[in-house]
């Protein structure tokens, strides 16, 4: 039997044993100095207990029964609805509930392709077939897994994969990071770029920008939309997501929420609009405000304010509600009401709301390309990431037998 994808230079036949011809159990007990390892979902495998993010209580006078696990063996945990199998890299101990195996020939084995196949979805679509009781995660018994079979290529190759896989993963873990920063940057920024606690100054400024900000009341630069739908000439129905903006209606629910019967008496929200939602969530603590930028006009639910702006940078003021500084007002003058999921204030009240901004439209100007900049950046890296988990999936589905 061969894979659907193959490693270049290889082109052998795969072999065919049960487990039991390849692993053996291990039980080495009495180790009480080592490290507790946990197993994790993740691809680190067996963990520190101290860094697996699992608080388990256990008493320190039982660790003399705990099993050894040393580099490149496997255990069997607990947690069979989340695959059950976990690979070692590091020396520690673990539960005595948990069973420990190796290789019976490490000469013609690859431990980290073995992770690999032991965390694949083909493998774990088997795993019912080994599986007993049903107490918070199946049992998984090692006499059954040893009557398993499985196809596997020789050493040279199982290591050609488990280094093409390390480095799939690798170039993964790095665009999370990088993601993780230019996100942390963002904050920052935001924070450092916009005045802070009553200050009308921010602490770092574009050359050349050395002026008071300014403040402006909403009603000063904005109008509310009150055009209806009454003809009926728009079908597409927006919402506003605290997480992904004003898109489509279908885009967030998969299915229709409005119909015609009822969009007539939607709002008409055309591109470059401003829209407020009242519903509280934990990214939007006050409801967000965001921008059609769409480039088409839809319609929306009159439970949302919609506005316009004039006389300020609508890049400008897209990122400003991206900062926290305008909650405080809308949190000492609007309710969350009784259903205590959204924000009720009047539309007048609303038109209150402060907006700080620079004199000169310029520094809006700049302020706006930074911060468009930085989220073009996040979202091609968010693009790359999602890229590269597609091809990694591709890849563990297609490179087993």
């Amino acid at each position: 039997m061969k894979p659907t994808i193959r490693i270049k230079g290889f082109e052998s036949e795969w072999s065919k044993q049960k487990a039991q011809e390849i692993f053996k159990t291990y039980d080495d007990r009495n180790h009480p100095e080592l490290p507790v390892l946990s197993a994790c979902q993740d691809i680190r495998g067996m963990a520190p207990r101290s860094t697996s993010g699992y608080d388990i209580f256990h008493d320190k006078a039982n660790e003399v029964t705990y099993k050894r696990v040393l580099p490149g063996q496997f255990v069997i945990h607990l947690r069979s609805f989340q695959g059950g199998f976990a690979h070692s890299a590091i020396e520690g101990i673990c539960s005595p509930a948990y069973t420990v195996f190796e290789f019976k020939n490490k000469d013609v084995h690859d431990d980290y392709y073995w992770k690999h196949v032991l965390r694949s979805r083909a493998f774990i679509e088997r795993l019912p077939l080994i599986t007993y009781g049903i107490r918070d995660g199946r049992s998984i018994s090692f006499n059954e897994f040893s009557d398993l079979a499985f196809s596997f290529p020789e050493k040279s190759e199982q290591s050609a994969i488990a280094s093409f896989l390390k480095k799939m993963y690798d170039q993964i873990e790095n665009t999370e990071k990088k993601i993780k920063s230019l996100r942390q940057m963002r904050v920052a920024s935001l924070q450092a770029m916009f005045p802070q606690k009553g200050a009308t100054k921010p602490q770092i400024r574009f050359k050349g920008f050395e002026d008071e900000w300014k403040i402006k009341k909403l009603c000063e630069i904005s109008y509310k939309v009150i055009t209806k739908n009454s003809q009926l000439k728009y079908q597409i129905t927006l919402t506003n997501s605290a997480e992904h903006g004003i898109i489509n209606q279908l885009d967030f629910f998969n299915h229709e929420i409005s119909n015609g019967d009822n969009i007539i008496g939607y709002y008409i929200v055309e591109n470059d609009d401003f829209v407020y939602n009242p519903r509280i969530s934990v990214s939007a603590p006050v409801g967000p405000i965001n921008r059609n930028l769409l480039g088409y006009t839809g319609v929306m639910s009159p439970l949302y304010y919609v506005f316009k702006v004039h006389d300020v940078d609508k890049d400008y003021l897209s990122h400003y509600f991206k900062t926290n500084l305008w909650h405080k007002y809308m949190q000492d003058n609007g309710n969350s009401g009784a259903r205590h999921d959204r924000i009720s204030i009047t539309d007048d009240v609303f038109g209150q709301l402060p907006i700080l901004m620079p004199k000169e439209k310029e520094e809006q100007i700049e302020i706006a390309k930074f911060f468009t900049a930085l989220d073009k950046q996040i979202s091609l890296e968010e693009q790359k990431l999602e890229s590269l988990k597609r091809i990694k999936s591709a890849c563990l589905d297609k490179m087993f037998v």
